[in-house]
């Protein structure tokens, strides 16, 4: 099983697709799962579905089918009663449907002259970022639709006469006509407009409090260090009265959120799911966001299948859950009693199922990541030549590397293979104040010391800086490079501690992130020339890259994008001919099982390395701003957990037994 994924060349300076998950594909999903032919097939597929929820196989895709749907019914009822009212959502997933309805206009296919528009939420605090303003860049500025029939959400602060302005905005739109359409996106925590989990069904427009994943998402949407606390929404029971409702989910890190919302129960905590009980609501999703449904995760359970080596491994898999039963434990029974009895009669028997699958699961594991030198490596999944090998890895932040796969950079040096690190970016957004002020009265009290003139003015003008940083004003440039040389430092400690030497270590600063003064420009042809010219120098015989693509600041999505844009480039030369590529996760996600090619056992000890080469990232051990759950835990604690989950799922699938397992999946560029 390789991964496979189709990039356009694209030299263009300015602007270059940044939104991978769509392109990375890593197995095939026979169409028949998510655009049946037929009504009876639709019918049977989503039987537990509660939603009805259409699934195209790419954002750009869902995006034009949904706004296809919305000109129809804007066109529909201006035709009727001569006016549309519709609600807008602000969401990075409906600015695609927005792009997609301005291509509409233009082509003739709808016009907003008699739409009447509402916010379905702004932001709070007037000197904050507006909402209103980023639906008007996307879709009002370009579209017919009269001013004067945009309606927004004057901006609160907590000490207004909130109740008030609220009802207000809600008769508003009662004295349109009441909202014929709402078209919105689905959030990755459930929430809908700003409703965050623990919204009631009946909520109406109201002041809400913002949470930590919310703040961040609008903070990489604005770019901006400080958002507001607060916003106003229109509440559920308020977009629940709505004639018809859109909703949109694009990308892997919707994946959980539009399963629970599409097939499981109905809950405050999980505002969308009250969709399920209006008469005439959708979801448009991609594959990537829709990969958790019965259908295109589990579609045994609901139809045929057209079984291939991965259905096959990822069926066991889910059936050893079902049973508690190990690989080779399984009997004709448990295939039969749970819907697999496809299986046992393409293979005669459970026996030869299990025994397919326990090799394919077996022959994952290696302790050679470089390939064993001298070995048989036909059931490897490294070559054994050439040897020692050249190795590139790429870590976006100056720790994901280390992070993700140190257990493996050790191996690696161990077993005599040139390892090369490349940090993409030098991640001084990740690193607090107090650290840069504990870092910089350190350097001030040794230059002190040894008489040399102190760097005590440094101090007080970065301290000065940092008091007076308001919301939305960008870092100074000498307290961001001081951040980052702080990050860099630990960085060349934890490789230090993994052997691998300074003259292999490489700092990109990447145009993207350095040139931005929140670290989050656009990804461009310099960046990629950066990543493409270091590739071309090295000439690598394997190459590790990130596929953590939903971190909160944006940066892996763009770091991966010059990777990848990169090796599209350079896939004609030679020298790539005879390069292996890999892809790992571990600070933000896991690879399923079913994915994993490459699984790198660690034992006891060298899972006690590798946490003592994260814990030389002193900044990022305690108090770094970005945490990867609703439990507090930073990404670190999560990496090293997944790793022990992962070597815990191998036990139970009845493999051998191990302290923790790095896991890899090829990409072929």
């Amino acid at each position: 099983m390789c991964v496979s994924l189709q990039f356009n060349r694209i030299f263009k300076v300015k602007k270059m697709k940044t939104d991978l998950n769509t392109n990375i594909k890593f197995h095939q999903v026979s169409s028949r799962y998510y655009r049946p032919e037929n009504e009876i097939e639709l019918a049977s597929l989503t039987r537990y579905e509660k939603i009805f929820t259409t699934v195209m196989e790419t954002a750009d895709d869902g995006a034009r089918e949904a706004a296809l749907e919305a000109a129809h019914v804007i066109n529909q009822c201006v035709e009727t009663r001569g006016r549309c009212v519709i609600a807008l959502g602000a969401g990075r997933y409906v600015l695609k449907v927005y792009d997609e309805l301005v291509k509409l206009y233009f082509a003739d296919k709808v016009s907003f002259a008699d739409v009447v528009a509402f916010n379905l939420c702004e932001l709070g605090e007037n000197d904050g970022p507006r909402l209103n303003e980023r639906i008007a860049e996307h879709l009002y500025a370009k579209v017919d639709i009269e001013p004067g029939n945009i309606h927004t959400i004057t901006p609160i602060n907590a000490t207004d006469d909130v109740y008030s302005q609220c009802k207000a905005y809600e008769r508003d739109i009662i004295d349109a006509g009441g909202l014929d359409l709402v078209l919105c996106d689905l959030n990755n925590d459930g929430s809908l407009a700003l409703n965050e989990p623990g919204s009631a069904r009946t909520s109406t427009c109201r002041l809400m409090l913002l949470g930590d994943e919310t703040r961040a998402r609008v903070a990489d949407a604005f770019q901006a260090d400080v958002v507001p606390k607060t916003a106003v929404t229109l509440g559920i029971s308020d977009i629940l009265r709505a004639d018809k409702i859109i909703c949109v989910a694009w990308e892997e890190d919707s994946a959980m959120a539009l399963f629970n919302t599409i097939e499981g129960k109905m809950t405050d905590l999980l505002p969308a799911s009250f969709l399920q009980v209006h008469s005439d609501a959708k979801v448009y999703a991609d594959l990537d966001a829709a990969s958790r449904l019965t259908r295109v995760s589990y579609p045994w359970k609901v139809t045929s299948c057209q079984w291939n080596d991965y259905l096959i491994r990822r069926a066991i898999v889910w059936l050893c859950g079902q049973t508690g039963k190990p690989v080779l434990k399984l009997t004709n029974k448990d295939y039969n009693d749970n819907g697999l009895s496809e299986l046992v009669a393409l293979y005669d028997s459970a026996y030869n199922v299990n025994i397919k699958i326990f090799n394919d699961l077996q022959h994952t594991i290696t302790g050679w990541p470089g390939g064993k030198h001298n070995a048989d490596d036909t059931y490897r999944p490294e070559r054994a030549v050439p040897y020692p090998k050249r190795v590139l890895i790429f870590s976006p932040h100056p720790d994901d590397a280390i992070v993700s796969m140190g257990g493996t950079i050790r191996r690696l040096v161990q077993q005599g293979h040139d390892v090369y690190i490349a940090f993409e970016t030098n991640g001084d957004v990740a690193v607090s104040d107090d650290d840069l002020l504990r870092n910089v009265m350190l350097a001030d009290r040794v230059t002190r010391h040894f008489g040399k003139e102190g760097s005590l003015p440094f101090v007080e003008q970065a301290m000065t800086r940092l008091k007076e940083k308001s919301p939305f004003n960008n870092e100074d440039r000498d307290v961001r490079y001081y951040k980052g040389a702080i990050m860099l430092s630990e960085a060349y400690m934890a490789c230090r501690h993994m052997g691998v030497p300074k003259k292999n270590l490489r700092d990109l600063a990447l145009p993207f992130y350095t040139e931005d003064p929140n670290g989050q420009g656009r990804l461009t042809e310099a960046d990629v020339a950066v990543v493409r010219d270091l590739i071309a120098d090295i000439k690598p015989h394997q190459i590790f890259f990130d596929n953590d693509l939903v971190d909160p600041h944006g940066t892996h999505v763009r770091a991966t994008g010059a990777v990848i844009h990169a090796l599209d480039q350079l896939k004609g030369e030679e020298f790539m001919h005879d390069c292996r590529v890999w892809m790992y996760r571990g600070q933000w996600g896991q690879w399923d099982v079913d994915y994993v090619q490459m699984a790198v056992p660690m034992s006891p000890e060298e899972f006690g390395d590798k946490r003592d080469a994260i814990l030389q990232f002193h900044s990022q051990i305690h108090d770094a701003p970005f945490r990867s759950s609703a439990d507090g835990q930073l990404p670190w604690q999560r990496s090293i957990e997944r790793n022990r989950d992962l070597a815990e799922q191998y036990q139970r699938l009845g493999l051998a037994t191990y302290e923790a397992i790095e896991a890899f999946v090829q990409y072929q560029p």
